[in-house]
């Protein structure tokens, strides 16, 4: 294991030296591994930092807002509203590994913009063991690594070599808020990985709703720190269903729920029948295109933490 304050003060060390004051962008989205990243390079260079915020349009539900809250007042910061550019670049595309790369692509297209305007010559990511890992190994392409060529921008990477365990040590090191250290994983690509298939406003809202569900019925119950992710995937199957006396034909929505350290490995622990019961209640009358609800009991291996 690594010792939390040598990390940060090599860190510091090896920010200073690599970058050299030099303006800089970084890719906040408001998770653990890029929010460590800030800090760390803050104290490294200080107001030459500035943090970039992308709203992709494939957030979940009241996410920009607390992004926003918990950052603009902390950093240099900048909110990004690029909804349009990334769904329009998405349309038509169902494979997940191109849904990818495409969103990779645009999140560069959109952070060389803003470092134009700065003149920043860096940009830091978020990037963690697991990432290029599972990239390298061929499991699945991360967004943050699918970086074009010719790519302007000198990409520094503070805690490329720490597991997400390591890296919510540092940032309690750091002092950061126990929300923010302990908020459950967050997919770069964001929903576009857990909407199965095309996407559509209609199917994110759909899924952004049900995943709202999940997240507040885990939270009330007192399971959030027990499980490493928990959310809800909505798959391109529609189910036969009942609603009143009439016959809907709707989505079937697929929870995933799972424990872990370090996301190389994950399972599926036992869960409480009636929040898993309530869950399900609540996303068939409250979502009224969802029909059908399921529970994914898969094991990483076989199966990954996100379905797509």
């Amino acid at each position: 294991m690594i010792n939390p304050s040598e990390f940060i003060k090599e860190s510091i060390e090896n920010i200073k030296n690599e970058i050299n004051n030099e303006k800089t962008i970084i890719a906040l989205s408001g998770g653990v591994d890029s929010s460590v990243c800030s800090v760390l390079v803050k104290k490294a260079i200080g107001d030459n930092l500035v943090a970039v915020f992308v709203d992709h349009g494939l957030l979940r539900e009241g996410e920009v807002e607390e992004v926003c809250k918990t950052f603009e007042n902390r950093l240099n910061f900048v909110y990004v509203d690029a909804k349009d550019e990334f769904l329009n670049a998405l349309y038509g595309v169902e494979d997940p590994e191109e849904k990818r790369k495409i969103i990779g692509k645009v999140f560069i297209d959109v952070f060389e913009r803003e470092a134009e305007k700065i003149k920043a010559k860096f940009l830091v990511q978020g990037t963690i063991a697991p990432d290029w890992i599972e990239s390298e190994g061929k499991i699945k392409s991360h967004h943050n690594l699918a970086l074009p060529g010719g790519m302007v921008l000198k990409v520094v990477e503070p805690v490329r070599d720490l597991y997400k365990d390591e890296v919510r040590e540092i940032g309690l090191e750091l002092d950061l808020p126990d929300e923010l250290v302990f908020r459950q994983p967050f997919p770069g690509p964001g929903l576009a990985v857990r909407v199965v298939g095309e996407l559509s406003e209609e199917k994110l809202e759909i899924c952004r709703k049900a995943d709202a569900i999940v997240r507040e019925e885990i939270l009330k119950n007192g399971l959030g720190k027990e499980l490493w992710q928990y959310f809800a995937v909505l798959t391109d199957t529609k189910v036969t269903g009942v609603k009143g006396d009439q016959r809907d034909f709707g989505y079937l929505v697929v929870l995933r729920m799972v424990a872990s350290v370090d996301a190389m490995t994950a399972y599926v622990p036992e869960l409480p029948w009636d929040v898993i019961r309530s869950i399900s209640k609540r996303i068939t009358s409250e979502v009224s295109e969802v029909t059908h609800v399921s529970l994914s009991i898969s094991d990483k291996p076989p199966s990954t933490i996100e379905f797509a």
